[in-house]
């Protein structure tokens, strides 16, 4: 199937665009336009209800639409026509970075029908051509319910200090799921909130939080000096963006440790392996300490990935697992026993915890997910098939 923007119905919001300047996306507009060409392509996402834009050199335009790939009524882009599309988007600082590292990160705003949409940017290299994955941030930040996350994760959102991890791969949701968990906060308490983000993705509107938001290169050079000041800035809350490396996790962790709650992400399949995803980011003489570390600052872990619902006016949905540190955990990590978590995780569901299986379950009695798509990306499958069938696994 070709998206053809030009009769896709206008979005019942106040961003749709007309169908006069979607249908533009067909028409480059000329180099000496303020009017960036590559803006048609935004506009044709947010009619779409797109969540990520791919360019590539040899290929139309293609843009995920309800989880899938599908190719725009768009010619096939050559190498000059994707630096025209691509060079004015990029400022001096991020036209650097890319020459020199082959890629750049950045946040790029478009203008649809007068309102402002976000869109983070990846620039980036393959067989000597540029390169373009953009994705569409929603301008509103969804409470836990239109999420349907799990309700206990109000309870990562109620704590005075320690650290939060949400765990994921690249296209999970985990900046949502951060974002709606910091609204949450910014709705119920007095408190400051300061981020550290490459590049910034949700821009909050103060309730009753005070909030500043930092990014990387633009407001502070790396992670590691912002760290260093955020602790002198009288944050109770810190959120770090991605922990990525030795120092930012340091870092980090110390924020944790000197009574800050900090937020953050990683890269990891699931709750319980984040603590190993976590210590082969230090040396094995290390490991001990930062099991301490860990056990006595990490307050909750949130794994997720995203899955197509079959709910009409639902695109997709969280499959979410949830730890919660309590004496068994700590007690696990301590103890280098994590082939135990899983089990742990699985006998709490009164505790709040809860699986992959369990998510799966739940958003199938809740007619959100089909059954098979459902069983396709299980951990264990004979365990969901088992939990349909109302026979718990011990």
């Amino acid at each position: 199937m070709t998206l053809d923007p030009t009769t896709a119905p206008a979005q019942s919001t106040s961003a749709s665009a007309s169908p006069a300047s979607v249908a533009s996306v067909e028409k480059p507009v000329p180099a000496d336009s303020s009017d960036r060409e590559i803006d048609r392509l935004f506009e044709a996402m947010v009619r779409l209800n797109g969540s990520d834009l791919h360019l590539k050199v040899g290929q139309p335009p293609f843009m995920r639409v309800k989880g899938a790939l599908q190719p725009l009524k768009y010619p096939r882009i050559d190498a000059e026509h994707m630096k025209r599309l691509c060079g004015p988007i990029m400022t001096p600082r991020h036209r650097k970075i890319f020459d020199d590292d082959g890629g750049a990160d950045f946040a790029y705003t478009c203008v649809v029908d007068g309102v402002r949409w976000r869109f983070r940017v990846n620039m980036l290299t393959q067989q000597g051509s540029w390169g373009l994955v953009a994705r569409r941030v929603n301008n509103t930040i969804p409470d836990f319910e239109k999420l349907f996350l799990p309700t206990s994760i109000e309870r990562l959102c109620q704590l005075d200090q320690g650290m939060v991890l949400l765990a994921g791969v690249t296209g999970s949701g985990k900046s949502t799921t951060i974002g709606s968990m910091l609204n949450y906060i910014n709705r119920n308490y007095r408190k400051h909130i300061l981020t550290l983000e490459d590049p910034i993705e949700f821009v909050f509107t103060e309730d009753k939080c005070l909030i500043n938001q930092r990014e990387i290169g633009n407001d502070v050079r790396n992670f590691e000096i912002g760290m260093k000041h955020a602790v002198r800035e009288d944050p109770d809350i810190i959120l770090v963006g991605e922990l990525r490396d030795v120092e930012t996790f340091k870092t980090a962790i110390h924020a944790a440790e000197t009574g800050h709650l900090v937020f953050g992400t990683i890269h990891a399949a699931s709750a319980p392996s984040t603590v190993t995803r976590i210590l082969d980011l230090f040396p094995q003489e290390e490991h001990a300490a930062i099991r301490s570390a860990i056990a006595f600052n990490m307050k909750g872990i949130v794994a997720q990935k995203l899955l197509k619902s079959t709910r009409p006016g639902v695109s997709r949905v969280p499959v979410v697992e949830m730890m919660f540190f309590d004496v068994l955990v700590r007690k696990y990590v301590l103890e280098e026993q994590d082939h135990l978590l899983a089990d742990h995780i699985r006998k709490s569901a009164k505790d709040g915890m809860q699986d992959f299986t369990m998510s799966l379950k739940s958003l199938i009695d809740q007619g959100l997910i089909d059954r098979n798509d459902a069983l396709e990306i299980a951990p264990n499958r004979e365990a969901l098939m088992m939990a349909l069938k109302g026979i718990g696994v011990s």
